[in-house]
């Protein structure tokens, strides 16, 4: 089983950027599919981006093209997720996860994830 440790959330203003990653530790990072997901107070977790077992697919989510983009990196055993033009709405507790499959949008495939980290977008 994979270990993952989120870092890098905070306090940001709006119209700020923060990049979060993730670390991974255990089996070897490729055999999994990754993602970052968010959940906010009294909400499901939401898809935030994925990327495939070897970097060659990415996809986010709506609410955020155009300022989020996710990236791996399997020699490192890293995910990033580098997030610019932040928004209030963006505020959230962000986690990453692996999945068995190739890839996956859908947090239920999910088999691993992280603690989380806090991002906060003041306005």
């Amino acid at each position: 089983q994979v270990q993952l440790v989120e870092s890098g959330g905070g306090l940001v203003q709006a119209g700020g950027s923060l990049r979060l990653s993730c670390a991974a530790s255990g089996r070897i990072f490729s055999t999994y599919g990754t993602g970052w997901f968010r959940q906010s107070p009294g909400k499901e977790r939401e898809f935030v981006a994925a990327v495939s077992r070897f970097g060659t697919w990415t996809h986010v989510a709506e609410s955020v093209e155009g300022r989020f983009n996710i990236s791996k990196d399997n020699t490192k055993n890293t995910m990033d997720l580098l997030m610019t033009r932040l928004k209030p709405e963006d505020t959230a507790v962000y986690y990453c996860g692996a999945t068995a499959l190739v890839a996956s949008t859908n947090a239920r495939e999910y088999i691993a994830w992280g603690q989380g980290t806090q991002v906060t977008v003041s306005s």
